[in-house]
């Protein structure tokens, strides 16, 4: 597959969302925006939806089918449409579609795919590399760079080897919790009270619990294990602010950082949990760009860059900090496909800083089809 298409045809984009994860909501809500924003007069726009049982099929396209309204009124797959596969042949990958009592049918050759998926299965190198076997172009990070800064664990193994500051941590399975609770107590205890009980491979604050004192230890692991087996307990930056940096790759592979943001969350939410984040209604306050003390911003954003190329990152990403109460910068973590709707925290922070949402997905589209397939 070539970078370039033929002229008598427009670069076909498959978009791809849903997905196993626990965010498969979120990234249904991600794919209406994106497939509202991308410019049909460039570009032919397939939409794969993944169900949550993990087929694949070929969904409407309908951008306010995927709104979210309610935590009982989520969106998701219809994972009774038509089923489609990527078709490997001899010099293209095609879209096939099979229906019951119907022959096969090829939607044409996928010129680049936007993965618009969240949490494993999709966001942490899994889906990459199937795209990577078939030498397929893709929107974003690698299959490294994936997994890494989805398992928050080995991300701060990394960043840390990169000399760049994180939280105190200690890892904690569900098979260490089993075989020796009380040394899992122990580990907690020695890092102090308050802590941040969180799936190590999980997103969009599910799953996550602060634990104030010892005796909500126990509680916050089981909730924690629901959702991953692997869970990390790491110190609250008690007095911080929350603070994002958008990182947006140039043509030329260097990484580009927006105005920084942050957000302030209502009285009536103790973090910036899954409700603050998506349901309506909900007091989140962001301001872009943030009020930072004098040269601290300017280090924020050289963190961000350096964090993005620590992981081999690429496409975009969105790197989170506390700025403690002493000015002090530690970073929270990376995400390698953040919130992606208008009212996300990425674009929202590249729109303040003159690239607007539609000018975004053009941006990482071409800079997918530009880019080679296989090891670079």
């Amino acid at each position: 597959m070539n970078a370039t298409t033929p002229e008598s045809r427009k670069p076909r984009v498959a978009v791809v969302f849903g997905g196993r994860s626990s965010e498969h909501a979120i990234s249904c809500v991600t794919a209406g925006s994106v497939l509202k924003a991308i410019d049909r007069d460039v570009y032919d726009v397939v939409p794969i939806g993944i169900a949550t049982d993990g087929r694949w099929v070929l969904e409407s396209g309908d951008p306010d089918r995927l709104r979210i309204e309610g935590v009982g009124r989520l969106p998701s797959v219809d994972g009774e449409r038509a089923p489609v596969a990527l078709a490997q042949q001899a010099a293209s990958t095609d879209l096939v579609v099979t229906e019951p009592s119907q022959p096969p049918r090829t939607l044409g050759e996928v010129d680049v795919v936007f993965p618009l998926l969240h949490g494993p299965w999709g966001e942490d190198g899994t889906i990459q590399g199937m795209f990577e076997m078939a030498g397929v172009r893709y929107v974003g990070a690698g299959v490294l760079a994936s997994a890494v800064s989805m398992d928050k664990a080995y991300m701060k193994v990394v960043l840390t080897a990169a000399g760049l500051p994180v939280l105190p941590s200690v890892t904690i399975t569900a098979r260490d919790w089993a075989r020796d609770a009380g040394a899992c107590r122990a580990q907690a205890d020695e890092l102090g009270y308050p802590l941040f009980v969180k799936p190590a491979r999980g997103g969009s604050s599910i799953g996550i619990s602060k634990v104030h004192d010892a005796t909500e230890l126990d509680a916050g692991l089981e909730e924690a294990h629901r959702h991953d087996p692997k869970a990390l307990v790491e110190v609250s930056a008690e007095g911080a602010r929350e603070v994002e940096c958008g990182v947006l790759q140039a043509l030329d592979g260097t990484p580009e950082t927006s105005q920084p943001a942050e957000l302030r969350v209502g009285s009536d939410h103790e973090f910036y949990d899954f409700a603050a984040k998506y349901l309506p209604g909900e007091h989140t306050e962001i301001d872009i760009p943030a009020e930072l003390p004098p040269g601290v911003a300017e280090e924020l954003r050289a963190l961000a860059a350096r964090a993005f190329e620590a992981v081999s990152c690429e496409g975009l990403a969105r790197v989170d900090f506390f700025v403690m109460p002493d000015s002090s910068l530690v970073v929270n973590e990376i995400n390698t496909m953040p919130g992606f709707t208008p009212t996300s925290m990425y674009p929202q922070m590249w729109a303040a800083s003159g690239v607007p949402y539609p000018e975004l997905v053009d941006r990482l589209i071409r800079l997918a089809l530009a880019r080679d397939t296989g090891l670079r």
